[in-house]
């Protein structure tokens, strides 16, 4: 019987990253093991600058932004390629001390927002939201993250 798995190609392109790619790893795979989508994601695990580029490039907006997720487009992917998804460091450093939480922590709860968006989620509105951010705090849980919307 073959074991279903997520494969996580990383790129860090910022020091703040180091050491805390294990935890993204294991936040990704347990998303993929609740939400039983398995294949491979990329993440960038990148700096204000390369995510504002990819912002500017593929939303046309401004600035970084702390999470980007990136589905494959139809018909392009190779096969089990789930998608990329791109972290920017010093907005989360940023975020995580206004909201008095721990960087790596608030970095896990995006990567799993970030995946979630990947396989579909989204929350454009109040009650797509509300189911997205239930999956969050189940994912989250899994991993003894306490609720990150409490």
């Amino acid at each position: 019987m073959a074991v279903a798995e997520l494969e996580v190609d990383i790129l860090a392109n910022s020091q703040l990253w180091r050491g805390h790619e294990g935890l993204l790893s294991r936040a990704l795979a347990a998303a993929a093991e609740v939400e039983g989508k398995f294949g491979t994601v990329s993440l960038l695990l990148g700096d204000d600058a390369s995510v504002a580029e990819l912002n500017q490039q593929f939303r046309g907006k401004s600035g970084p932004t702390n999470v980007l997720s990136f589905p494959p487009a139809a018909g392009s992917a190779e096969p089990g390629f789930l998608g990329d998804i791109a972290l920017a460091a010093e907005t989360i450093v940023e975020q995580a001390n206004f909201q008095g939480k721990r960087f790596e922590i608030h970095a896990a709860h995006l990567v799993v927002h970030g995946f979630l968006h990947l396989i579909g989620y989204d929350h454009e509105n109040p009650a797509d939201a509300d189911v997205m951010e239930t999956r969050e705090r189940v994912i989250l849980a899994s991993l003894g993250i306490e609720d990150p919307y409490a």
